[in-house]
This record gives structure tokens, C-alpha cells and sequence, in this order.
């Protein structure tokens, strides 16, 4: 029963628009942010704000064991079976595990400052940035199991209202800093968020089961299990993050933080706020797929029911977003920013590709083959830094855009690839139609953000968009209704 019901299509669309939802009101508050920051700061004092946020991720990757992930499976298996002494029991190892991970993670921040410093920075000593922002590593592991406790018990509501306060909070603390005491400020508002974050997760979760740490001697060997299932998670979290880093470096050495921080700008406002469609997958969709893992049937019932919505509910904003940023990124940076678009407009197609290839991806992780997921995810990572390097060497901006575009094609024929030869997925003809229909309505809005003539730019690109939303509405009801 449970399965025929988490499998409707009435349930996937339900959890993408209220994970959507959730994103959405937190993206406009980022928006208002964004512009305040950008004003206060500029491209170069953005591009230092991303340099730091991109390298605290990529020590917090490495060191968290994949806790705030494959905790999530063992607590959602607990919760199911209903079995509340062996929940407060795990929770109590995860909450042990999460605390070594952030004293370790804190270290090795501390440790490694001077090599951080010299490797990400051309110029200056940011050795003492960098050890103040240890705390913030530490936070980030202490917030990673709680959330796993929230998700593993279905505990939407709490973490939905954690994410609308955690912005807000972003809004109220950042912009009177930076207002105050400009780019000195970067590393404490880094901190300050990271901690009000974690006290947010912390307040409910600990409402659930509250914090004892009596007993906890001898509990390790007992999360094993967990941190072997997100060994592979944390390799290719490493390795996402670390080509993060090494593209934002290699874009600061090459160029300046002014190219820094104009290719963040197009990469926030089309990588990281169009993928707000996708944000119900670790919560929803991956515990329904792990479900039905050895059910080849099912599995391509429920990949492709996934993909038909998140394709259908991105496209109509995706073709908005193409014909909008010549007057979204000035509107919401400033008119600095206005050499950004071109790229930000070619990078949009990354996220059709997206909407196809990141239910397909977590197969693996679902079948358990925690191998293949690291091995897809780090061939993924070298092309992604090759091709921006190329890109930008070649064109400038505008091939790091590209650039984008063409990392996601190759990571969907990979993952495609492999799921068809090892697991038997086969798209379905559905899949094929809808994709057809909307990415060719999506280079259509392309070729007319091209036009010079302001009156045919705005006329047929609304026109495209409208279009392409009506076909997704259309669709949507009709199965959702049937």
C-alpha cells in the first residue's frame, strides 16, 4: 500500500511543489539578499565571500563520513518498523559520530590553513581566514546528523520552517555586517549562519529525542554500517566540491575575484536557484526508489515518473529564466554584473539535462553500488574542470557557460550508459516526448534572447514561455487527475 501510494504521480508532484515551494520563498529572500551583498561588496568582495563558502564546503565534505546521507536510509528503515527504543538508540550513534566528524573536521581546517591560503589565493596570507572559519566545519557536521534525524522521521514541516528562518536570518545578519564593516566581515557572517543554522536544526530535533549523551561509550563499532554507506557519498562530495574550489581558483589566478565573482553570479542564479525543482529528492524520492531497488519494473516506473515531473515543472521556468536575466541579473546584483548574462543564459541548459539525469543517478545509490556512484560522480567532477577551463580560455564567460551545458550532457550519457547496461533502465517513450517538446522549446526562447529588436525579443519569447508552461500545466493535470 504504502508503495502504490508513494509511487502516484499525485505524490510525486505533491512533494516537488512543496519542496519547490520551499525553495522558491527562500530564493527571493536570497534574491533581496544577493542584491543588498552585491551592492555592499562587488564582484571582488562576492568573489572572496564564494572563494571561503566553497572551500568551508569542501572540508566539511571530507570529513563528515556522509553521515547527514546514509543515516537518513538507517533512520527511515527504523521508523518504518516502528521500533522506538532501537530509533533513540541510533539516533544517540549518530549523534556520537557527527561529533567526532566535527572536532576532525575542525582540525584538519586548522592544520592544512597554510596550504589553503597558498593554494586558493595569489595574493596575501589568509591563514587566520581560514582557522576562524573552523567552527564553521565543525557546525556543519553537528547540523548534517540532525537533519538526517528530521528527514529519517518525515519531519517536512520542521524542515521546511528550518530553511524559511535559516534565510531570513541570512538576510538580517549579513546585510547590516557587511553594511558596518564591509569585506571584513565575510568570515563572521560565514560563521554566524552556519551557527544559527545549526540551532534552528538542533531545537527540533532535539524536541524528538533529546540529548543524552549517558551510554554512549562503546557505540561506534556500531555505526559502522552507516559511515561504509557514506564513504562513497563523501568521495564524491570531496570531489564536487573540490572542483568547485579548483575551478573558482583557477578563475581568481587566471583572471581576478571580479571574474570570480561574476561567474558565481551565473552560477547561483542557474545552477543553484533552478535546481530548487529538484530538492525533493534526497527527502522523497530516494527512500521510494531504495523501496523498490530489485524490482527492475519499478524502478523504471519510478525514474521516469520522477523525471516526467521534474522536466515538466522546471521547463517553463527555465524558458523564463533564459529570456529574463538581461533584466533579472542587473535587477538582482547590479549593473556590474550585466557582463554575466550571455554565460547564465547558455549554463540554463544544464538544468533540462539535469532534470533527466539526477533521477537516473541515484539508481546506483539505491542498488547500493556505492562504487559505480563514486566512480560516475568523479569522472563527472574532471570534465566539469576541464571543460571550464577550456571554455573559459577559448570564449571567455560565455564558455564557462558552455562549458556547463556540456558537463551535464556527458554526465546524462554516462549515468544513462551505465543504467541501461547494468540495471536494465529503459526511458520511456512518455520520457522521450515531453524532453523533445520542452528542450526544443528551450532553444527556441535561446535563439530569440539572440535578437537585437526589443519588441520581437520580448513578443516571441513570452510567447515561447507561455507555451511551454501551458503544455507542462496540461500534461501535469492530466495525470494527476487520472
Amino acid at each position: 500500500m504504502h508503495q502504490e501510494r508513494d509511487a502516484s504521480y499525485n505524490h510525486v508532484l505533491k512533494y516537488t511543489g512543496i519542496f519547490g515551494g520551499v525553495q522558491g520563498l527562500n530564493i527571493i529572500i536570497n534574491l533581496v539578499r544577493n542584491k543588498l551583498v552585491a551592492l555592499l561588496l562587488g564582484p571582488d568582495g562576492m568573489g572572496l565571500a564564494s572563494l571561503f563558502n566553497t572551500t568551508v564546503n569542501f572540508i566539511s565534505q571530507s570529513t563528515n563520513l556522509g553521515i547527514s546521507f546514509s543515516a537518513v536510509k538507517h533512520i527511515s528503515s527504523l521508523y518504518e518498523e516502528n521500533d522506538e527504543e532501537k530509533m533513540a538508540h541510533f539516533v544517540k550513534v549518530v549523534r556520537v559520530w557527527s561529533l567526532i566528524t566535527a572536532l576532525v573536521g575542525m582540525a584538519i581546517c586548522v592544520l592544512i590553513g597554510p596550504l589553503l591560503s597558498d593554494y586558493t589565493f595569489s595574493w596575501g596570507d589568509h591563514t587566520l581566514h581560514f582557522i576562524l572559519l573552523s567552527p564553521a566545519v565543525g557546525l556543519m557536521a553537528i547540523t548534517g546528523g540532525e537533519t538526517a534525524i528530521l528527514k529519517g522521521m518525515r519531519r517536512l514541516r520542521s524542515l521546511a520552517t528550518i530553511q524559511v528562518y535559516t534565510v531570513f536570518a541570512a538576510l538580517f545578519i549579513s546585510v547590516p555586517l557587511y553594511y558596518v564593516f564591509g569585506r571584513t566581515a565575510i568570515v563572521p557572517v560565514i560563521v554566524s549562519l552556519i551557527l544559527v543554522s545549526m540551532l534552528l536544526t538542533i531545537r527540533y530535533s532535539y524536541r524528538l529525542y533529546p540529548l543524552r549523551l549517558r551510554g554512549s561509550r562503546g557505540i561506534l563499532g556500531e555505526g559502522m554500517s552507516m559511515v561504509k554507506l557514506g564513504v562513497a557519498f563523501v568521495v564524491a562530495g570531496i570531489m564536487g566540491s573540490g572542483a568547485e574550489m579548483l575551478v573558482r581558483s583557477y578563475l581568481n589566478v587566471t583572471g581576478n575575484l571580479d571574474v570570480v565573482g561574476l561567474y558565481n553570479a551565473g552560477f547561483v542564479l542557474t545552477i543553484t536557484y533552478a535546481s530548487m525543482v529538484f530538492s525533493s529528492m534526497e527527502a522523497d524520492y530516494f527512500p521510494r526508489l531504495s523501496s523498490v531497488s530489485q524490482d527492475v519494473s519499478q524502478i523504471n516506473q519510478t525514474v521516469n515518473r520522477q523525471i516526467e515531473v521534474s522536466l515538466l515543472v522546471a521547463a517553463p521556468m527555465l524558458a523564463v529564466l533564459i529570456i529574463g536575466l538581461p533584466v533579472l541579473m542587473p535587477l538582482l546584483y547590479s549593473s556590474q554584473f550585466i557582463p554575466v548574462i550571455a554565460m547564465a543564459q547558455v549554463a540554463v541548459f544544464s538544468m533540462y539535462v539535469k532534470s533527466i539525469s539526477l533521477p537516473i543517478s541515484y539508481i546506483t545509490l539505491a542498488k547500493g553500488d556505492s562504487i559505480a556512484y563514486m566512480v560516475l560522480e568523479s569522472c563527472y567532477d574532471v570534465i566539469f574542470v576541464l571543460l571550464i577551463i577550456a571554455g573559459y580560455q577559448l570564449w571567455g564567460l560565455y564558455g564557462t557557460g558552455l562549458a556547463l551545458s556540456l558537463s551535464y550532457l556527458f554526465d546524462f550519457l554516462m549515468v544513462g550508459g551505465y543504467a541501461y547496461f547494468h540495471y536494465h533502465y529503459r526511458m520511456s517513450g512518455r520520457v522521450l516526448f515531453y524532453t523533445a517538446i520542452q528542450l526544443a522549446l528551450g532553444i527556441a526562447v535561446y535563439v530569440v534572447s539572440l535578437i537585437d529588436n526589443q519588441v520581437f525579443y520580448w513578443l516571441l519569447g513570452s510567447i515561447l514561455c507561455v507555451v511551454s508552461m501551458l503544455i507542462s500545466v496540461f500534461i501535469l493535470r492530466r495525470h494527476a487527475e487520472g
